[in-house]
């Protein structure tokens, strides 16, 4: 690196973070930049996924509350409609839809089992549709979790490196020469888990919250699995 390019830092005594980004190296601060970015792309995430899970809580209760009111399977389908708005709503017109379908033709043995396959694989297709919805974005948060503080670490290096060329370029050891650089590595660090941190904590509430909000579809569609094979048996026509 031509010595020019360090000699503003060592005359550098405004050691606000602006200041610090202004004078740091070419490298250093496109590792800044990067993990800027990084963190207001993670802080978007994470209050898109946050009313996301809060909205899809709210709906489930309406929706489980609606459904074990005591109104017919039939009824409740027309009420919804073509347009479901909650997943719980959409893995419930899928199986009817396929119930409507395929109870006209179920006479043996074979054909109710081949009924009872399909109910269950279309629920669990639309299980994992909603569930990928849901985790939509944590893949990020995971990538920004992981790989911030590496890149803030090599932001580090790098600043390090210039006030060790520093010290040689001026031929002082002194704590004029050294602390610019030295803020300026560690200032880098600081944005990496300034960065980091917010998104392992936010991914693993979230996945948390995906994990019961999939036990809690997936116990739906097994209820209602309960309740189609009890139809197609006859026991509850």
């Amino acid at each position: 690196m031509d010595v020019s390019l360090i000699q503003p830092a060592l005359g550098q005594t405004d050691f606000s973070y602006l200041a610090m980004f202004l004078h740091a190296d070419i490298v250093v601060k496109f590792v800044m930049g990067v993990l800027v970015f990084a963190s207001v792309w993670s802080w978007a995430i994470i209050v898109d996924r946050q009313f996301a899970f809060m909205g899809l809580r709210r709906k489930a209760e309406r929706f489980e509350k609606t459904f074990w009111s005591g109104r017919s399977l039939d009824e409740m389908f027309e009420q919804i409609g073509d347009k479901p708005s909650d997943p719980l709503a959409r893995v419930f017109v899928s199986a009817m839809r396929e119930w409507k379908e395929g109870r006209a033709g179920v006479g043996s043995d074979l054909q109710v089992i081949t009924l009872k396959e399909r109910l269950d694989r279309v629920m669990a297709l639309r299980v994992s549709r909603e569930l990928s919805r849901a985790e939509r974005g944590l893949g990020v948060l995971a990538s920004i979790g992981s790989a911030s503080p590496f890149i803030g670490l090599f932001g580090t290096v790098w600043g390090i490196m210039n006030s060790f060329r520093a010290i040689a370029a001026s031929h002082d050891s002194s704590l004029a020469v050294v602390a610019p650089g030295i803020a300026e590595a560690l200032f880098a660090t600081a944005l990496g888990l300034f960065a980091a941190i917010p998104a392992v904590i936010f991914y693993n509430k979230f996945a948390s919250d995906t994990e019961r909000y999939a036990t809690r579809l997936e116990g739906f569609a097994d209820e209602l699995s309960a309740i189609f094979s009890r139809r197609i048996t006859g026991r509850n026509p």
